[in-house]
């Protein structure tokens, strides 16, 4: 398999698999006590796992300001350092917080809050452009949205955005972004579990890249199976939109793991790991996607970017898997 693909119609070279920077942003937690991270995190450990993936032909980071409240965001500036120029970093806006308390505190989609929210965003990455700016409101208004993604081909014109995108799992929504010229993108929550074939016709159609939020299911797909999360963990009270974990906050959802179990020895094919498998079932399913998998530590960051050198699941397998599913 090619290590790197296109994003969409920007010309910009990416690498085939990008590393997405929520979990490494830390805690944080809604107004009312939601939390949103995926709990503690070291650092230095996130620095480590960062260069790494680097050196293993990693070059495309993805984070949002309201990661941490900011705190990705000033990792990702820590650990790439002068070697910012090698990678294609993207970010999001449209969360409000206040990151002396770690608190998401509500949204804005106006234009005013976008710009200052780029501006932000610029100074903890420590760079003069974002290569890939996206509209972190899945849910806005499509009115709303159209305004927004003429403003994004302002910063285009003002160099301070290289392309541009919306993070949301609407085909309609995205098709509003996705008539603006720089727009290059979708980014949305795709897996073996989960497909979205609207949104893919879309990418296809419209010559899109298609940037995999959730390829590994929200660690089902790396071999999470039960026990007790800390409290600071999302996944320990799963909101309604998190698919694969118990309401109640017990864990995994035991029909799930049922699935994954059934396609098990399908994904670990050719010497695979389960997190491997799911990844390349992604770059099988669509030349376009790029699927951005989290990390926290060194031994993930080596376990994903192994995935590349062992490129997609063959044709055969991916239709044994749709077959399995009942698809």
């Amino acid at each position: 398999m090619e290590n790197t693909r296109t994003l969409g119609r920007s010309g910009i070279d990416v690498s085939a698999l990008g590393f997405g920077c929520w979990a490494i942003g830390g805690e944080h937690q809604t107004a009312d006590g939601q939390p949103v991270g995926w709990g503690k995190v070291d650092d230095d450990e996130s620095v480590r796992a960062i260069r790494r993936a680097l050196d293993l032909g990693v070059t495309f980071f993805d984070t949002a300001d309201s990661y941490g409240t900011g705190h990705s965001e000033e990792i990702l500036r820590r650990a790439l350092g002068k070697r910012r120029d090698e990678v294609v970093l993207a970010t999001k806006w449209g969360n409000v917080f206040d990151p002396d308390t770690r608190t998401l505190i509500g949204t804005d989609d106006t234009p005013e809050y976008a710009r200052h929210a780029l501006t932000a965003s610029l100074r903890r990455l420590g760079t003069d452009h974002i290569d890939l700016y996206q509209f972190h409101l899945a849910d806005a208004d499509p009115v709303r949205a159209a305004e927004l993604r003429d403003l994004c081909e302002e910063f285009v014109r003002e160099g301070l955005v290289r392309a541009y995108a919306w993070s949301t799992d609407d085909p309609e929504r995205a098709a509003v972004f996705a008539a603006g010229p720089h727009c290059t993108a979708v980014q949305h929550a795709l897996n073996v579990l989960n497909d979205a074939p609207r949104l893919l016709e879309l990418c296809e159609r419209s010559e899109l890249a298609s940037v995999n939020r959730s390829p590994l299911a929200m660690g089902l797909l790396a071999g999470r199976r039960s026990g007790t999360l800390p409290a600071g963990d999302i996944r320990s009270r799963p909101p309604a939109w998190l698919q694969g974990y118990e309401g109640d906050g017990s864990g995994a959802d035991p029909a799930w793991l049922a699935r994954i179990d059934a396609l098990r020895s399908l994904l670990t094919s050719d010497g695979r790991t389960l997190a491997q498998g799911a990844l390349a079932w992604l770059w099988a399913r669509s030349p376009r996607t790029v699927p951005i998998p989290g990390f926290r530590t060194v031994a993930q960051a080596e376990e994903n970017a192994g995935a590349m050198a062992k490129g997609p699941l063959s044709p055969g397998r991916l239709a044994e898997i749709d077959r399995v599913l009942g698809r």
